[in-house]
């Protein structure tokens, strides 16, 4: 057990929250280690960091009270594909169901506040000699005939590959990995672009568009994207048969697109 925890000499922690009391303590506890804390005051700057710079040995995000700030942390875990690096999570309190749903979507660790500065000290340490260990996040989802391969980044209809950048694969993933639950275009924009709404919310709708229009997403395939206007997007799984309505070729090409978005295949007559 000393040789183990002696070994861990060194380490570069990024710590994001916005609580600067917070952001204090974990600086001092980290410091007094010996290892290297950066501190981040917004998941976004975080993301930025983490896509463009290297040797981070590990993550620790403060979820505080914010519902949205939780989304978009969990669907960025999501996203991740074969990193290695360990995720500790932070939050005023956990329950068995919070902390599963954490664990499923990638995190290694979750503490509540307020904590025992030895015992979180000790996780921490714990979570960085398991940081070599495989992950337990799911490597391939099958839905509908379609198969997602997360770490070829390859998406596959009937055994042929399709056609997708890697952001399209990307949102591809965080979609297929969470059906039936809405996601927002924070969390969307978090996970993929890692910024803002304000900067990637055109981008997203885009890439949702030409998304179902790639893998040909509708009702009559057994899933679709359904558009939560001023929310988000949600993969609904659907057993019903196609819908298909004839419009007159007068009908503005806005109206037959939202129609086709709900599963509805227009026919112009």
């Amino acid at each position: 057990m000393n040789t183990l925890m002696n070994t861990l000499t060194s380490a570069n922690i990024a710590c994001c929250t916005r609580d600067n009391f917070l952001a204090s303590q974990l600086g001092e506890l980290i410091a007094k280690e010996g290892f290297d804390c950066e501190h981040f005051k917004h998941e976004a700057a975080l993301m930025r960091m983490l896509r463009h710079r290297g040797g981070i040995d590990l993550v620790i995000i403060d979820l505080g009270h914010d519902p949205a700030i939780e989304e978009s942390v969990y669907s960025w875990l999501g996203c991740r594909s074969g990193e290695p690096m360990p995720v500790m999570l932070i939050a005023p309190h956990w329950h068995a169901q919070r902390v599963a749903a954490a664990l499923d979507m990638g995190a290694d660790d979750c503490v509540a506040r307020p904590f025992d500065g030895i015992e979180l000290i000790a996780r921490m340490k714990a979570v960085l000699r398991r940081s070599g260990a495989a992950s337990s996040a799911p490597e391939r989802i099958e839905r509908a005939g379609f198969v997602l391969l997360k770490n070829d980044g390859l998406m596959l209809d009937g055994g042929k590959p399709l056609e997708l950048t890697p952001r399209e694969f990307s949102l591809a993933w965080l979609l297929f990995a969470n059906p039936g639950q809405r996601l927002s275009r924070e969390a969307i924009s978090l996970a993929i672009w890692g910024t803002d709404k304000d900067i990637a919310n055109r981008t997203i709708e885009q890439h949702v568009y030409k998304l179902r229009k790639k893998i040909g997403l509708t009702a009559g395939r057994g899933v679709m994207i359904r558009t939560t206007y001023g929310q988000g997007y949600r993969l609904e799984m659907c057993d019903a048969p196609v819908r298909r309505t004839v419009v007159p070729a007068s009908t503005p090409r806005l109206l037959r697109l939202d129609a086709e978005r709900n599963g509805t295949t227009v026919s112009v007559s």
